[in-house]
C-alpha cells in the first residue's frame, strides 16, 4: 500500500488526475452556490484584464483603476435597475403584445397567414403565452436571488482584485505546508483552467459585444422600433454569449418581428445580416481571440452544449465550451486546423 502511495506520488499525471477528481467532488458538494464561484471567477478575470489593459496604456496605479471600473460598473448598476430595467421589462411585453396582435389581425389571404393557421392553432399559441407568462413570472422571482449572487460576486472579486498579492503570497505559504504537494497540483490546475476557461470566456464576452453592436446598427438602418432596441439588445447580448447556437437562436425572434415590420423583404434581410455577422466572428474575430486550441468544429459545440445544458441548466450553455476547452488542455490534445480563406487565393506568376 505504501509503494503505491509512493507510485502515485511521483506519477504526475496520476497524481494531478486525483486531485481534480478531488476538486470536482468538492464543487458538486457545493453545488448549491456555484454559480457564486463562477460569477465571482467570470467578474474577476474579465475585471483584472481589463485593468491591466488600460495600466500598460495609462501608466496609472492598478488599484486606482480598479477603484474606478467599480465606481463605474455601480453607477451604471444604479442607473440600470432605476431607468432601463423598467424601461426593458415594458419593451419586452409590448414586443410579445405586437407578435401577438400581427397573429390576431393578419391577413387572412395571405399565405404565410394560412400555413401559420393550418400548422399552430390558436388555442396553442394561447397555451405557449400561458406558459411564457408562468416562465416570466418564475424568472422575476427568482431575480432576487440572482441579484444577491451578483453583489456577492462583486464585493467578492473588489477584496481579490485589491488585495491580489496578499491573496497571492498566502496562497504560495501552502506550498511549504504539510500539504505542499496537493497545493502545487491545485495551482497547477488552477493556472491551466485560466489559461484555458479564462481566455475563452473572455473571447465570448467581445464577440457578444461586438454581435451585438453590430446587430443593433444593422436593425438601426432596418428601422426597427426605436422602442424596442434596448430589449433587443440584451436579448441579442445574452444569446451571443452562447458559442455558435447563439447566434442561430436569436435569428427565429428577430425573424419574426422583422416579418411584422417589413415582411418577408425584411427577414431576408435580417438572415443575410446574421450570416454576414457570423462570417465575421468566424473569420475575423475567433482566429484573434482564440487560439487554435480553442477552435471546435460545429458538431462538437452543439453536442457540447446539449450535454452541458442537460446536467448545467442555463450556466451550461455559457461554460460548456470553456470546460471542455480545459479538459482538452488538460488531456493535451491539440488539433491542427486552418480555415479555409473566405474568397480563393489567386497565385499571380510573374
Amino acid at each position: 500500500m505504501v509503494d503505491l502511495w509512493r507510485r502515485m506520488k511521483a506519477n504526475d499525471s496520476v497524481r494531478r488526475t486525483l486531485v481534480l477528481l478531488i476538486i470536482c467532488s468538492g464543487l458538486y458538494l457545493i453545488r448549491n452556490i456555484l454559480s457564486l464561484i463562477l460569477l465571482t471567477f467570470i467578474l474577476t478575470y474579465l475585471i483584472i484584464r481589463g485593468v491591466d489593459g488600460i495600466h500598460h496604456v495609462t501608466k496609472l496605479p492598478k488599484k486606482l483603476v480598479a477603484i474606478a471600473m467599480y465606481l463605474l460598473m455601480i453607477i451604471f448598476l444604479y442607473f440600470s435597475i432605476t431607468v432601463y430595467v423598467p424601461k426593458l421589462f415594458n419593451q419586452t411585453i409590448q414586443m410579445i403584445e405586437e407578435v401577438f396582435n400581427f397573429y390576431q389581425k393578419a391577413d387572412t389571404n395571405n399565405k404565410l397567414y394560412e400555413w401559420i393557421a393550418q400548422n399552430v392553432g390558436f388555442n396553442e399559441i394561447k397555451q405557449q403565452l400561458t406558459t411564457g407568462a408562468k416562465v416570466v413570472f418564475t424568472t422575476i422571482t427568482n431575480i432576487g436571488s440572482m441579484g444577491i449572487t451578483f453583489v456577492m460576486s462583486l464585493i467578492l472579486s473588489f477584496f481579490f482584485i485589491i488585495e491580489k498579492d496578499w491573496v497571492t503570497e498566502f496562497g504560495q505559504a501552502f506550498f511549504k505546508s504539510k500539504i505542499g504537494l496537493f497545493s502545487q497540483d491545485v495551482a497547477y490546475l488552477g493556472k491551466k483552467f485560466v489559461n484555458t476557461f479564462g481566455v475563452v470566456i473572455e473571447a465570448q464576452f467581445i464577440i457578444a459585444i461586438v454581435n451585438t453592436i453590430l446587430t443593433i446598427i444593422g436593425l438601426i438602418f432596418m428601422k426597427f422600433p426605436q422602442d424596442q432596441l434596448l430589449s433587443l439588445a440584451l436579448m441579442i447580448f445574452i444569446l451571443s454569449l452562447i458559442p455558435v447556437a447563439g447566434v442561430i437562436i436569436s435569428c427565429i425572434p428577430l425573424s419574426l418581428i422583422a416579418y411584422t415590420v417589413g415582411g418577408v423583404q425584411d427577414v431576408i434581410y435580417i438572415l443575410i445580416m446574421i450570416m454576414i455577422i457570423h462570417a465575421v466572428e468566424s473569420y475575423l474575430l475567433n482566429p484573434k481571440l482564440m487560439s487554435s486550441k480553442t477552435d471546435l468544429p460545429i458538431f462538437y459545440v452543439f453536442v457540447i452544449l446539449m450535454f452541458s445544458e442537460k446536467f448545467f441548466g442555463v450556466w451550461g450553455l455559457v461554460i460548456g465550451v470553456p470546460a471542455f476547452v480545459f479538459l482538452l488542455d488538460l488531456l493535451d490534445v491539440k488539433v491542427e486546423h486552418k480555415k479555409p480563406p473566405v474568397l480563393p487565393q489567386i497565385n499571380s506568376s510573374k
